[in-house]
């Protein structure tokens, strides 16, 4: 899947029709090759600095669909950014992570050595809940500081990450 070129085009071409108001349009042989249930996130990037980047943990729907869904929401709907302009098309850069099914390990303290820099991270106490895909360990490669951010995201104290139920996922991705 490193290169899957189908699944970008159609990223794209799922955000350029967003901005067109045109209904996107593709091959049946897309559906029928990504028609497994999937989950997936889509990230934009610009110059290097994230843009964007939604997803889902648990697969709901064909992979071409949330493929569709995601780039969209990355494009239009992280509420961190402000929505894409279309003189930004150009310029963005599109990764694609499908994920595993997640796996539970347990609490943070007693899983810390489990954990490995190429897994994705859900970090679940109460209510609280937030993940890193495994590409975020570029950025925070110490376990603890990846852990500190990531509890930090969950709206949670840095060190709630050992109280905290840890499960993880892999990907496999693919990007222009």
């Amino acid at each position: 899947m490193k290169n899957n070129k189908e699944l970008l085009k159609l990223a794209r071409e799922a955000i350029e029709c967003e901005f067109n108001n045109k209904e996107i349009r593709f091959s049946e042989d897309i559906k029928k090759k990504f028609s497994k249930k999937q989950a997936c996130f889509v990230t934009l990037t610009m110059g290097g600095e994230l843009r964007g980047c939604i997803g889902t943990l648990q697969a709901r729907q064909e992979l071409w669909k949330d493929v569709i869904e995601n780039a969209c929401n990355a494009a239009f709907g992280d509420p961190r950014f402000n929505p894409l302009r279309k003189g930004e098309l150009d310029k963005i850069h599109i990764e694609i992570s499908v994920l595993s099914v997640p796996e539970k390990l347990g609490l943070g303290k007693d899983v810390y050595d489990k954990i490995d820099n190429k897994m994705g991270i859900i970090l679940k106490k109460a209510w609280n809940c937030s993940t890193f895909l495994p590409q975020v360990w570029e950025q925070l490669p110490s376990k603890t500081e990846f852990l500190e951010h990531l509890s930090r995201k969950a709206g949670l104290g840095k060190d709630d990450w050992k109280e905290s139920e840890i499960s993880y996922y892999r990907v496999e991705g693919c990007e222009e």
